[in-house]
């Protein structure tokens, strides 16, 4: 876990636009968690990673990358977190009552449904992302012509997050909850970081219509991939060799190994 390689698999596709710039596209950053397992009151965006709130770190790597926009979803102490950020040029919107991941980016449509470029999804607890990594997918994106393309990994098991189900082509058909997932399912290693690119349309109309069917009766995010696959679209997954740098976090202790990471990345 203390080493960062950051090299995606990106298959023999021919790239169309290897500047992010010719590919324009706004960043949705997902921050509205409570963080019940930091044990803390605090919203945890702004638990302290080397010196910086975590959410520091999407916002930046969204800027270094060249997104035209930034819109943070907040939804736990949003003053403190507009303040704390009020100089960052990130725009934000709140989600309340929180009802999934799907329903979280619908509170951006106001700012986005009518853009005509991508969105990239990015997760305001994933502080070890790299803006080259965010310039692979957005390039891949590209490249092979998807609706939706979905950042993922390949962790050591056990895990609990969400599976890749692939056709036999490589195209993604759907993202299962590890808690929607069946035996034969849970046997996957392909996981899904909560990192999209997507065609902002697209995107908007399709959470237009996804459902809360589901065990945790929420809206997710996920469900957009299904309705793509439906409609005839291309759905596309980029790997993530490093499992490290999607890390979510999570709990204090993954802070602390975040930390401890960063640290012996900058003394090398």
């Amino acid at each position: 876990m203390d080493t960062i390689t950051s090299v995606c698999r990106q298959g023999n596709s021919n790239r169309k636009g290897d500047n992010v710039k010719e590919n324009k596209f706004c960043a949705l950053i997902l921050a509205a968690g409570k963080g019940t397992r930091m044990k803390s009151e605090k919203a945890k965006v702004l638990h302290v990673l080397n010196g910086k709130p975590l959410l520091h770190y999407s916002i930046e790597a969204a800027k270094a990358v060249g997104a035209e926009k930034i819109v943070a979803v907040i939804g736990h102490q949003t003053e403190t977190v507009r303040e704390a950020f009020a100089g960052s040029g990130c725009f934000f919107v709140e989600q309340n009552p929180q009802l999934g991941t799907g329903h979280a980016v619908l509170q951006a449509k106001d700012l986005l449904a009518d853009y005509d470029g991508l969105t990239v999804i990015l997760c305001g607890d994933v502080p070890l992302l790299k803006s080259s990594t965010i310039k692979s997918l957005v390039d891949h994106h590209v490249a092979s012509e998807a609706v939706v393309s979905v950042l993922t990994t390949i962790p050591p098991p056990p895990h609990a997050y969400g599976r890749i189900v692939k056709d036999d082509k490589g195209n993604v058909l759907k993202i299962v909850e590890h808690k929607d997932a069946t035996d034969e399912e849970k046997k996957i290693g392909e996981i899904n970081t909560g990192i999209y690119c997507v065609e902002t349309k697209f995107l908007f109309a399709a959470l237009g219509k996804i459902t809360n069917n589901n065990q945790q009766k929420e809206y997710y995010l996920t469900d957009i991939i299904e309705i793509a696959v439906r409609e005839g679209r291309k759905v596309k997954a980029l790997i993530a060799d490093d499992y490290v740098e999607v890390m979510g976090i999570n709990t204090l202790e993954e802070l602390a190994r975040a930390e401890k990471h960063i640290l012996q990345t900058e003394n090398r």
